[in-house]
C-alpha cells in the first residue's frame, strides 16, 4: 500500500484528493495546508488524515510513500526539492517550475535518489486526445500541415503567473505529444487588458520540424469558454472539442495535397482535393485526472518511466521560458533551448 501526502488543498487538491481515495493500492494518509480552514474541510471529507500546517512535518513521516504537490508555481521548486531529498516520489501540478534552471534541478535531484518525478499534464490522460493521436500516427492521415488550439474563457484570474503561463501548457504539451516532438522556436504576443502587470490574452506561434506550425490562444478575458485543439494534414481534419461530451473528437476525412501531374505552361501549382465523410469515433469515457492519478501509481508500484515525467516537464519549461522571453520583445521569434 502507497501512502499519499498532499500538499495543498484549495483550487485543484480537493480533485487530486478524491481521485487518489479511491484507487486501492494507495492510501490518501496526510495533508498539508497553510489554511486552518481548509484543513479543517479536508478532515470532515476524509476523517482519518493527518494534517498539517507545514508541509516538512508532514514530509518527515516515515510511512509516507510519494508526495502530490499542489500549490502555486512559485512554490514548486522548494517543495519538490525538499519531497524529493526526503525519498518520496513527486507528482507536481503543471509547470514543474517557472525557470529552466530549477527543473534542470530538479530533474537531476530525481535520478539522483532515484525517485520518479512526474508532472500533471493533464490532457496527455485525456482519452480524446489519445484517440486524436491514434488516427494521426495512422498512415492514411497524411503529412501534418499544421495544429491549432484554442483555450479562452471569462477568469479565473490567476495573481502568481500570466496567462500564458497558466494555460498554454495545456496546449504545448498536446501538440508536443500528438507530434512525438518539441517545437524548434517560439513567438508569441499578448496584451494586459485588465491593466496588471501580467498578460491576460496571448497569441503563441510554435515551429516544428518539417515547416509544420502550431498556434495556441488563450485569454482570460473571453466570455465565450473554448477547449478546442484542430490537427489540420494533407488527408484528414481532426477537431478535438473537450466541451462536446457527445462528440468530443470528429474526423472530416477531407485534405489538399501536391499532384504529381505535369504542370500547364504557365506553371500553375497543381492540388488534389479530397472531400469524404465526418466521423465521430467512439472514446472512451474516463476522467482525466483519475487517469493520471493511477499511472502515478502504477509507475511506483512498477517502477515505470511516467508518461509526463520530469523531463517532459523541464521540456515544457524550456518552451514556455522561449514564449516568455518572445512576449518581452514584441513576438520576436526565439530559439528554444536544449
Amino acid at each position: 500500500m502507497i501512502n499519499i501526502g498532499l500538499i495543498g488543498y484549495g483550487y485543484w487538491g480537493p480533485n487530486l484528493a478524491r481521485n487518489f481515495s479511491e484507487i486501492d493500492e494507495c492510501k490518501l494518509a496526510f495533508l498539508a495546508d497553510n489554511s486552518e480552514n481548509r484543513l479543517e474541510a479536508a478532515k470532515m471529507r476524509y476523517p482519518s488524515l493527518q494534517v498539517f500546517q507545514d508541509y516538512r512535518d508532514m514530509l518527515s513521516k516515515h510511512d509516507l510513500n510519494a508526495v502530490v504537490i499542489a500549490t502555486p508555481v512559485s512554490t514548486h521548486y522548494t517543495m519538490v526539492q525538499e519531497s524529493l531529498k526526503a525519498k518520496k516520489h513527486v507528482l507536481v501540478e503543471k509547470p514543474l517550475t517557472s525557470s529552466v534552471q530549477e527543473s534542470e534541478e530538479l530533474v537531476n535531484i530525481a535520478d539522483r535518489e532515484n525517485k520518479i518525478l512526474m508532472v500533471g499534464h493533464t490532457f496527455l490522460y485525456n482519452s480524446g486526445i489519445r484517440k486524436m493521436k491514434e488516427c494521426i500516427d495512422e498512415d492514411d492521415f497524411g503529412k501534418v500541415y499544421y495544429l491549432h488550439a484554442t483555450r479562452t474563457h471569462l477568469g479565473r484570474i490567476r495573481n502568481d503567473i500570466n496567462v500564458v503561463w497558466d494555460l498554454a501548457p495545456h496546449d504545448i504539451s498536446i501538440f508536443d505529444y500528438l507530434l512525438g516532438k518539441q517545437p524548434l522556436w517560439a513567438s508569441a504576443t499578448g496584451s494586459r487588458l485588465w491593466g496588471n502587470d501580467r498578460e491576460d490574452v496571448a497569441f503563441i506561434t510554435l515551429g516544428y520540424s518539417d515547416n509544420i506550425i502550431g498556434n495556441i490562444h488563450v485569454s482570460w478575458v473571453d466570455p465565450n469558454k473554448v477547449r478546442e485543439v484542430v490537427v489540420v494534414g494533407s488527408n484528414k481534419r481532426i477537431v478535438f472539442d473537450d466541451l462536446n461530451t457527445q462528440e468530443r473528437v470528429k474526423i472530416f476525412e477531407k485534405g489538399i495535397s501536391p499532384s504529381n501531374a505535369p504542370r500547364d505552361g504557365f506553371g500553375e501549382f497543381q492540388l488534389l482535393i479530397r472531400d469524404g465523410a465526418i466521423v465521430s469515433p467512439v472514446v472512451e469515457v474516463s476522467e482525466p485526472l483519475k487517469n493520471e492519478c493511477n499511472h502515478f501509481i502504477e509507475c511506483i508500484l512498477e517502477d515505470k518511466k511516467p508518461l509526463t515525467d520530469g523531463y517532459n516537464g523541464l521540456e515544457i519549461v524550456r518552451i514556455m521560458d522561449a514564449i516568455q522571453e518572445s512576449l518581452r520583445n514584441n513576438g520576436r521569434a526565439v530559439v528554444v533551448k536544449r
